[in-house]
Parts: C-alpha cells; sequence; structure tokens
C-alpha cells in the first residue's frame, strides 16, 4: 500500500530513522514485534516522530525486560513501560478485549496474531501496523489507510462507545489534533454515548489529556457541540486563552497545563472571578489577593481580564525582605504575634516602594510590632 504517493519500502525506512531505539528492539525480540497505534499514523500522514507503541505477539513483559529491568509492567493488562534512548516505549502483548458491562473495565485475554489485537481497538486510523522485522509490509485490516485519506474516523464496531464510553473523548482529541472529522455512521454512534458509564476518575483522566494538548480548545468545543460535555461560560475560548497565557515563560512555571485548561473549558467558577474583576490601587494589595491562590486559579484570571497579575508574576511575587524575625528579636521584639504583623508591615511598605534599604524595612517592621503591642 501507498499513502501520499510513499510506498511502504519507504515508510518503513522513515519509521527506523525516527525511531532509531527499534534496532536495540529487534535485536532483542524472539516473538513477532510490531509498530501499532499512533507512530504507525502519524508516519503515514507524515507528521514525524510520535509516541512508540509495539505490540509482542508473545510476552511483551519478558522482551521490556531485557531492555529495562527496571520496568514498569501491569499485569491486568500485559502492557509495559520501557525507558530506552532518552525516551519511553510502550510494549503491550498481543490481546482481545471483551466488556462485562457498558462502561466496564475489559476482561483481556491473549490473541495469537496482530489482526486480532488490531480488531480491539478505538478507530480504524489507529489499527495498522508494521512488523519490526522480515518483509516491510502495512497491515491494515480494517481500512485505516483509506480513512486517513480521507480525514474521517471511523470506529471498528458498533458498540464501541458503549464498551467504552471515553472512546468518544479520543475521537475529540483526534479530531481536533488532526483535523479530521467523524464518519457519519461513527458520528450517530457517538452522539448516543453515556459518558456517565464510566468512573468520574477514568472520565476526568481522558478529559485532562484532551486538555494537555494545543489542539484542546478545539476538542472540548467539539464535544459540547456533540452535547457529550456542558462547557462552563464561554469555555472554549477561556481555555484558548489559558493555553496561549502558558505559552508565555513569564506564566508556564505556575500551572500545568492540562488541568488549567481542563478547569478552564469545564470547572466551576471559583475564586478567579473575583480576582479577574479586583482592580488594586497599589502592589501590596495585588499581593494580599493573590499571594493566597493557586497557579491554575491565577492562569484563569489572568486569562478572564486581571491585566494587572502580568506585575505580580513578573515582580511583585519574588520580592523579600532583607530583614527576618531574628532582626526584630535582636531589637527586643518579643517572639509572637507582633514578628508577623512588624514582617508584614515591612513587606507592604517594599513593594510599595516606601522603603529602599535594610534599615528601612528593619524601623518599618519595629514600628509595626511596637505598636501592635
Amino acid at each position: 500500500m501507498q499513502s501520499h504517493g510513499q510506498p511502504i519500502e519507504s515508510l518503513a525506512a522513515a519509521l527506523r530513522a525516527a525511531h532509531p531505539e527499534l534496532a536495540a528492539i529487534e535485536t532483542a525480540a524472539e516473538e513477532p514485534v510490531y509498530v501499532v497505534g499512533g507512530a504507525v499514523r502519524d508516519l503515514l500522514l507524515d507528521r514525524g516522530r510520535a509516541d512508540l507503541d509495539l505490540l509482542v505477539v508473545g510476552d511483551a513483559a519478558a522482551l521490556a525486560a531485557k531492555l529495562d529491568p527496571e520496568l514498569v509492567a501491569h499485569e491486568r493488562f500485559a502492557t509495559a513501560k520501557v525507558a530506552l534512548d532518552g525516551g519511553e516505549v510502550d510494549f503491550a502483548s498481543a490481546r482481545t478485549e471483551s466488556y462485562p458491562h457498558p462502561g466496564a473495565l475489559p476482561v483481556v485475554a491473549p490473541a495469537d496474531s496482530v489482526e486480532a489485537d488490531l480488531g480491539r481497538r478505538d478507530f480504524t486510523v489507529n489499527a495498522m501496523a508494521i512488523p519490526l522485522a522480515g518483509e516491510p509490509r502495512l497491515i491494515d485490516p480494517h481500512g485505516g489507510g483509506t480513512d486517513l485519506e480521507a480525514g474521517l474516523l471511523r470506529v471498528l464496531h458498533d458498540e464501541s462507545f458503549v464498551d467504552d464510553p471515553t472512546r468518544a473523548i479520543r475521537a475529540a482529541r483526534y479530531a481536533a489534533r488532526l483535523g479530521f472529522e467523524l464518519e457519519p455512521g461513527t458520528a450517530e454512534l457517538l452522539r448516543a454515548t453515556d459518558l456517565d458509564a464510566v468512573s468520574a476518575d477514568r472520565r476526568v483522566g481522558e478529559l485532562l489529556r484532551l486538555a494537555a494538548e494545543a489542539s484542546a480548545p478545539r476538542g472540548f468545543a467539539l464535544l459540547a457541540q456533540w452535547g457529550l460535555l456542558e462547557l462552563r461560560p464561554d469555555g472554549a475560548e477561556l481555555a484558548a486563552r489559558v493555553g496561549k497565557l502558558l505559552a508565555d515563560p513569564a506564566w508556564e512555571p505556575l500551572a500545568a497545563r492540562g488541568p488549567a485548561v481542563y478547569a478552564a473549558a469545564v470547572g466551576q467558577p471559583g475564586p478567579e472571578a473575583d480576582l479577574a474583576a479586583a482592580r488594586p490601587s497599589r502592589p501590596s494589595e495585588a499581593v494580599a489577593l493573590a499571594a493566597s491562590r493557586n497557579g491554575v486559579e491565577l492562569v484563569l484570571a489572568r486569562a478572564l481580564g486581571a491585566e494587572w497579575l502580568d506585575e505580580y508574576v513578573g515582580r511583585w511575587h519574588g520580592v523579600a525582605l532583607e530583614i527576618d524575625g531574628e532582626d526584630l528579636i535582636a531589637a527586643g521584639v518579643d517572639p509572637g504575634p507582633a514578628l508577623g504583623r512588624g514582617l508584614a508591615a515591612a513587606l507592604r511598605a517594599k513593594l510599595d516602594g516606601e522603603t529602599d534599604s535594610r534599615e528601612e524595612e528593619l524601623a518599618t517592621a519595629l514600628t509595626a510590632a511596637r505598636e501592635s503591642a
């Protein structure tokens, strides 16, 4: 098969060029190993290196242990994660899955072929494989290559969203990331999905994976459009502003992208609204308002329009006194609440530009401590 005019031999070569760690894996393997899922999809789309998922028709954990004796293995799902050449490689034994009831975790059984394993996957574009050894070939039993060319997401069977409703969230993630549309039959099945059939932890976990992506605002908008998720007011737009804000080096350290974008899209409005409405007249007031808030709240407030937080993040929250409590005790202040009051007064004065030396800080703190005594 060819994709975008590229023969499978060239694709196999490109795969090895993108993932030089495959050479060591091939040397260690004694059973058939296949590159599957996103790495194959993104290679066919010429999107460059992707996360590497390997399928072993046999004992994946045994192969992984040869490469990384300290691997993290998950016996229930016959998977293992290996640190290799500075990255992570996921190994999985070929398996089939069945679902005792809608939304349940799958019951896993070994499969004796790559084709059987591909049949348990979410969308046709993720159900393709390339063997690590032997003649280069694209294994595509469900027409994923054709759907890639058409820009379509198609489930493999009609019960796909019933078995695992979180696939609907994955559909939004892939559609947003790749710019794909839902195949009409898949769209009909998806709109009947009951996300409440899975636990809140699984549902939120999948939404956080969506939120961590650059295309997350579009993904959340799709879920709302499909009737599967209720966003907070202007949630998709707020999520986009939060994502842009966290690309700024000054703001990026304050919050992880996933939780912040998730809160922007679907979280309940909270303290960020009060911060956004505040108009502090001096730096000390700004610090008093912002210092007790966590990073997500600060990011949301700035995305809602609290421009004064740029100064807080860039300058004011890092302001520190040159004096400490030991200096006040040495000057005759008894340990206790007066120390805190004195230091707080000195910090307010420093923030507001009323002191500019250690001596002035100490004088301000002593005055406040003694007046409060």
